[in-house]
């Protein structure tokens, strides 16, 4: 069996150091009474922190904004919101872990059947290429959406949190902006290029790291994928991607969470073949930042056969570890399998059996 040592190598960054390289991805559960995060999120996430995730990254919680959110239960990080924040972080300091809130817009985007009191809003009244919802965001709105991310951002840091990660993929607001099919604007917030689409990130980036001061890491994460569409590409060589990452960085960005539904596929197969860099790889190639790289791990029964390169070379783990080994990347995130089991990263460790993700687990939290 291939020795997973290489996951537990601590890890630090602006004096945070994380005790190894497994992150907690974020995962919308939707289930805070209210929009304020009770005991029973406090102690979700106090699981996760025992079980030994090296940070866990919370589940979107939203900014000031109508219509930021577009499910009943998604949490908000502001006004009464925030007093429920503070028993969850200090849950999971307590328990000896490390984390950052995901402040969120949802922008146009839709969650189901349920509809926010105010309208939506996107760059474009858009919710995807030629398909209108929503309103189109004047001027005083983009000035305010920008002022709220870093008021929820200053809060995060007063309420003792490690990191903040600011959510810019999988086509919610920030997304809307970088991507043509839904940032029509031909005003500086707009443009021809993904150079120029980014411009409103970088302000949201700047104003964060204004609020938050130098010393507390913030992480972005990004993807090329849309829900709107799983196959677009907001950067189709490595030229587009560094001019879209690039000044996102500039602006203060410590850390790219690259988000892609499969980590092992590589991002541009034309240049460096199947065995290539994936988006984590080519964003911290291009970018010179660390990264953190997601997208399906852990959700096969051949766990340990695949860090081994056994069985059929299809399960999500095949790869990771050389991945690792070489620095590709610097942190794996995990999702759906920490849902269901709080000890995955342990029973990882210890080289024991592993509990599968399972379905119903979405329906509570375990």
């Amino acid at each position: 069996m291939t020795s997973t040592d290489v996951l537990f190598r601590p890890f630090t960054i602006k004096g945070v150091t994380l005790a190894n390289r497994i992150v907690m991805a974020p995962m919308t559960r939707a289930m805070a009474e209210g929009g304020i995060p009770g005991q029973k999120q406090a102690d979700y996430y106090r699981r996760r922190a025992e079980g030994g995730v090296g940070l866990i990254l919370s589940e979107g919680t939203v900014i000031d904004r109508p219509a930021a959110r577009n499910l009943p239960g998604i949490p908000f990080f502001h006004g009464p919101g925030l007093e429920g924040w503070k028993g969850v972080i200090d849950a999971v300091h307590a328990a000896g872990g490390k984390m950052g809130p995901q402040i969120w817009h949802t922008g146009s985007t839709r969650g189901g059947a349920w509809e926010p009191q105010s309208p939506v809003e996107s760059p474009s009244g858009l919710i995807g290429p030629g398909k209108p919802r929503g309103k189109t965001m004047s001027e005083e709105d983009i000035a305010d959406t920008i002022a709220a991310f870093a008021a929820s951002a200053r809060a995060a840091r007063e309420l003792g949190f490690d990191v903040v990660e600011l959510h810019g993929a999988h086509g919610y607001l920030i997304d809307q902006f970088f991507w043509s099919g839904t940032n029509l604007r031909e005003d500086r917030w707009g443009g021809a290029t993904i150079r120029d689409r980014a411009r409103f990130a970088a302000e949201i980036v700047a104003a964060t790291r204004a609020a938050i001061g130098p010393d507390l890491p913030l992480i972005l994460r990004v993807s090329q994928w849309k829900q709107q569409d799983y196959g677009v590409k907001l950067a189709n060589d490595p030229a587009e991607l560094e001019a879209w990452l690039g000044p996102l960085v500039a602006a203060g960005v410590d850390i790219i969470h690259a988000s892609q539904r499969r980590f092992w596929e590589p991002e541009f197969p034309a240049l460096d073949g199947a065995e290539g860099l994936n988006f984590a790889g080519w964003a911290k190639k291009v970018t010179g930042a660390p990264t953190i790289s997601v997208g399906s791990v852990g959700l096969s029964s051949e766990f340990f056969g695949a860090f081994a390169g056994e069985g059929s070379g299809t399960s999500p783990l095949t790869g990771l570890l050389a991945r690792m080994e070489r620095e590709e990347f610097d942190l794996i995130a995990v999702g759906r399998a920490l849902i269901s089991d709080p000890d995955w990263v342990r029973h990882v460790r210890a080289g024991s059996d592993l509990k599968g993700f399972d379905a119903a687990d979405l329906a509570e939290l375990v």
